[in-house]
């Protein structure tokens, strides 16, 4: 009895590596372009976004067309507001005064933030100065992985060049960080098969495999937000999705769930 006993207590030694393995590190990330919480019907609504923030429960956001203080959003101090209303914490920068506040990019996040600056993008011409909020965060890893977010809204202009010129700005970001695991989310202003995208390809992963329609929000018929992943063997996507909301924004929300490799 005893021998037997021996016998079962080392299979369940043998089987415990296995049995009792972590759970893959997964996070929960967001990309929404929010204009300023006014949607489709014409009608300023935080809670309305934030509604739909938390329908996905995410771990990151990266807001853009995002105010602070401004007359259109009624004084509202959003990124705050939605921190609030999200019980997720918010980082904010401005690109430029707009209307009496701040208008820039924000970061809703429940991951503990370790440091964060906003970069300015390079600006070709005269009007909206673009910028990348940088957050650097750690993952709910047993490790502690230090993950770099970057939050970013490039400009619409049909010609490319500012945007070329704001990947090689991204570049370098990343080079500051070379080995961290880095995200990058927003509204990149280029459609898949545009130069801009070739020239992220050449150190990003989409986490898209092929088109995922974005804008504008009551019909979609094209994608210019993007959540991108480096390095890609660290990274794999478990889902990606674009939510149904045809009328908070005008654009639609783009979620991914990935999974941190060691």
């Amino acid at each position: 009895m005893i021998a037997r006993r021996l016998c079962l207590a080392l299979a369940c030694l043998a089987l415990a590596p296995s049995a009792f393995a972590a759970e893959p590190t997964r996070l929960r990330v967001l990309c929404y372009n929010i204009r300023h919480g006014e949607g489709m019907d014409n009608k300023l609504d935080l809670a309305r976004i934030a509604g739909v923030i938390k329908s996905v429960d995410p771990d990151i956001v990266a807001l853009q067309e995002v105010d602070k203080g401004c007359k259109r959003s009624e004084g509202l101090d959003e990124p705050a507001e939605l921190g609030k209303l999200t019980g997720m914490t918010p980082i904010f920068s401005r690109n430029i005064p707009f209307q009496g506040g701040e208008y820039g990019n924000a970061v809703l996040s429940r991951l503990p933030i370790a440091e964060w600056k906003n970069v300015h993008l390079p600006s070709r011409y005269a009007g909206e100065q673009r910028g990348c909020l940088v957050v650097d965060v750690t993952a709910p890893d047993a490790a502690g992985t230090p993950i770099r977010f970057l939050a970013t809204h490039l400009d619409y202009r049909r010609e490319d060049a500012e945007r070329m010129d704001s990947v090689k700005t991204i570049a370098g970001i990343i080079e500051e960080r070379p080995d961290v695991p880095a995200i990058l989310a927003g509204d990149l202003n280029s459609l898949p098969d545009s130069a801009t995208m070739a020239a992220f390809d050449e150190q990003w992963t989409r986490t898209d495999s092929a088109p995922t329609l974005t804008f504008p929000a009551d019909e979609p018929n094209r994608q210019i937000d993007y959540i991108l992943v480096r390095p890609a063997p660290r990274w794999k996507v478990v889902e990606l999705r674009v939510l149904d909301e045809p009328v908070a924004s005008d654009h639609r929300p783009l979620f991914a769930v990935l999974e941190l490799a060691d």
